[in-house]
């Protein structure tokens, strides 16, 4: 339990950078530049991707022998494709509900960004990590 819950902060220190990344972006965009927040959100996001695997697979999930990097790779973005639907499924309901001024793009943000991050590590944990393997010989 103690080695899932030091993976979790792991995860979130890493999130929260992804997320500072992916917000940043997104405002920009957004406020600055007038673009379609649901646009931008998916630029963003996007962007914010390829820090969060590079970082999430050298500092959270343990490499997967059974797995080579081209495969892991395409986990990952397959994964992430699908945060990036709940993510773009958020913002449009969010914006649509709340507007598109930078207090309710902003509210709407932190609540995608909390379900894809729940999605993310559950999802990242069961397909790309190898730590249950390594916890269930440590017990015995």
């Amino acid at each position: 339990m103690k080695k899932l819950i030091t993976q979790f902060l792991k995860f979130g220190v890493v999130g929260f950078i992804a997320f500072c990344i992916d917000y940043g972006i997104l405002m920009l965009l957004s406020q600055v530049f007038h673009m379609d927040p649901v646009l931008a959100a998916a630029i963003s996001f996007t962007v914010s991707v390829v820090f969060n695997y590079v970082a999430s697979m050298k500092y959270v999930f343990t490499h997967r022998d059974d797995l080579d990097k081209r495969a892991e790779f395409v986990i990952f973005i397959v994964l992430s494709v699908i945060g990036l639907g709940i993510n773009e499924l958020c913002m449009w309901a969010g914006t649509a509900a709340l507007g598109t001024g930078a207090l309710a793009v902003t509210g709407t943000k932190l609540f995608a960004t909390a379900v894809v991050m729940v999605w993310n590590f559950f999802s990242r944990k069961k397909w790309l990590d190898a730590g249950d393997a390594e916890d269930d010989t440590e017990s015995e």
